[in-house]
């Protein structure tokens, strides 16, 4: 196995966190830059990220993120900045929403809805989180690449990403579930500690299950993000948070692809910290092309 630099791990944490560091132009005016991304398209779970933090950065920090709805609209150029724009559509008793268009060359690359609530009480369940290996007994993510490592995507993902992703049922990464299932379960967290506001780890959370949201698909059709000819693209994002969590701390994601049809695929995640409360769900449709 290739020795990773010891660096890489913080390397990649101070990468993302710089993504994430918008520069604020006017009171709902943002700017932010990316990942330098191995095809040269923006990652959509960092660009859904920025568009959070640009909404959030306009709300009081009494109101946390509860959703997000928003729409892919383009592929966006990772070598360029995206500009943010929020709207205030609402700020009323215990709520508050926003539209935030993230932009380059004065064409919209994403459409999100944000909504903010007071903490408040009310009655409380939720499902429980199922039995699985504990995160030290799955490899990483970061032990799958590294014998490709010097392979731009590999590198990437080893010195750039910020989570650390460990898949309870095998990666599929560079190559598809030998017995495909429709549903996964991952431990995600991001790789180093970080201090950070409870909207960073919200937007983190949101980056970080991008990463992964789609790949029930790949695992029910036989194929993984290295087979030939494969074309997948996130459409819309929906995401909810239900509890406090940080996103440095591990989060397991479990994952189903109820349906795909027309070139496109659902999925659905509900995300657990590890003494088992449900923190957030999600849900994606994106497109899905497998090779004839």
């Amino acid at each position: 196995m290739e020795h990773i630099p010891d660096t890489w791990a913080a390397d990649a944490v101070r990468a993302g966190l710089a993504a994430l560091d918008l520069r604020r132009l006017g009171d709902t005016s943002f700017e932010g830059d990316s990942l330098p991304m191995p095809g040269g398209r923006v990652f959509g779970g960092q660009v859904l990220a920025q568009a959070l933090l640009a909404a959030g950065h306009t709300v009081d920090e009494t109101r946390p993120a509860h959703s997000l709805h928003g729409y892919f609209l383009r592929a966006g150029d990772a070598s360029k900045p995206i500009s943010f724009e929020v709207e205030l559509l609402r700020d009323g008793r215990s709520f508050s929403a926003r539209r935030t268009h993230a932009l380059q060359n004065g064409k919209p690359i994403l459409s999100m809805i944000a909504s903010f609530q007071e903490v408040q009480e009310g009655p409380e369940h939720s499902v429980s989180m199922p039995e699985v290996p504990g995160p030290d007994e799955v490899a990483s993510g970061v032990d799958v690449l590294s014998p490709f490592m010097g392979h731009p995507t590999a590198d990437f993902w080893l010195n750039k990403a910020p989570f650390d992703v460990r898949h309870v049922e095998g990666s599929v990464f560079v190559a598809p579930d030998p017995r495909p299932k429709q549903y996964q379960t991952a431990w995600i967290r991001v790789r180093e500690p970080i201090e950070a506001s409870p909207l960073m780890h919200r937007a983190l959370l949101a980056f970080g299950c991008d990463q992964v949201i789609l790949e029930p698909l790949l695992r029910r059709h036989g194929a993984s993000w290295a087979t030939p000819g494969l074309g997948f693209a996130s459409l819309d994002h929906a995401m909810w948070w239900h509890r406090e969590a940080r996103a440095d701390q591990w989060l397991l994601f479990v994952q189903d692809a109820p349906t795909a049809q027309g070139g496109r695929g659902l999925t659905g995640t509900w995300v657990f910290s590890e003494d088992g409360r449900l923190v957030a769900s999600a849900s994606q449709e994106g497109m899905m092309r497998m090779p004839a």
